[in-house]
């Protein structure tokens, strides 16, 4: 992950080494994570951090984490494990469920998200849990938590006028908003490829570096969704500075953590993923 550095301040040609070293130095322990090995983080900014992870004789991973403003609600249709780490895990479901009952009304299941229905309020999602070892030992298809999430971009393929969608017809979606997320063996895992109209734009500094940091905030339904962008990837591909009221399409890598929705037991277990 460490190319998504750029997304929060680091140039391309900065020291890794540096960097990791300086988390050592004055980070502190990642809930949630260990015991063994190193799993540190070092604020930046504004709920922004940057990670470090390294277990037994890996080398060491540095990625960026951000506390989003805003909490999500998502029905949990599959949980999967992630490959080489006990502490996280995939999460795909739909935000925003509706009740029981009106699911009983109007004919919706939660298994319906390859496409949602006209009935449901939400939107298909996937996202990195970092603190996966909350979970619980099971935990039912369609249960609800609540998650804190934020995206950083793999790729940017439009950056414009908000008439200038790729798909003209997702203008007429609500929120104008388009959310896909990606699977298979070619596509990395809790990405999803998006077509959304910026709400607002923050400008943030990373303390390390003294770089401007870009956080977008995306008008998706339910609540909007925080996104942070590489201005070095915009100016390889010549694209412009973000504006509230433009477009933004590409894909992007949401990571998050458990903020509520837990079911409250005794004594909690890692959840049996697959």
């Amino acid at each position: 992950m460490e190319f998504l550095l750029e997304c929060i301040g680091f140039p391309p040609d900065w020291d890794l080494a540096r960097v990791a070293a300086e988390v050592r130095q004055h980070g502190e322990s990642t809930a949630w994570r260990g015991p063994t090995g190193e799993h540190l983080r070092l604020p930046l900014t504004g709920g922004l951090e940057l990670r470090l992870d390294q277990d037994e004789e890996s080398e060491p991973s540095l990625w960026p984490f951000y506390s989003s403003n805003y909490r999500r609600r998502v029905a949990v249709n599959k949980l999967e494990s992630v490959p080489d780490s006990t502490y996280d895990a995939i999460l795909r479901g739909v935000t925003d469920p509706i009740a029981p009952i009106e699911h009983e009304a109007n004919d919706w299941r939660l298994s319906d998200v390859e496409g949602l229905g006209r009935h449901a309020a939400g939107h298909q999602i996937t996202t990195y849990l970092t603190d996966a070892r909350r979970l619980p030992h099971s935990l039912p298809k369609g249960h609800v938590l609540a998650i804190n999430i934020a995206g950083f971009a793999l790729s940017i393929d439009y950056l414009g006028p908000n008439e200038g969608a790729s798909d003209p017809e997702v203008l007429d979606s609500p929120h104008g908003a388009y959310l896909l997320p990606l699977g298979g063996a070619d596509n990395p895992a809790a990405c999803m490829e998006i077509s959304m109209r910026i709400r607002s734009v923050t400008h943030m500094r990373n303390a390390l570096t003294g770089n401007t940091v870009h956080r977008l905030e995306l008008d998706a339904p339910g609540a909007p969704l925080e996104v942070f962008i590489s201005p070095w990837q915009l100016e390889r591909d010549d694209l412009p500075h973000p504006k509230p009221g433009a477009r933004i399409e590409g894909v992007f890598l949401f990571v998050g953590r458990i903020v509520g929705g837990l079911p409250r037991t005794k004594q909690r277990r890692r959840v049996a993923f697959g």
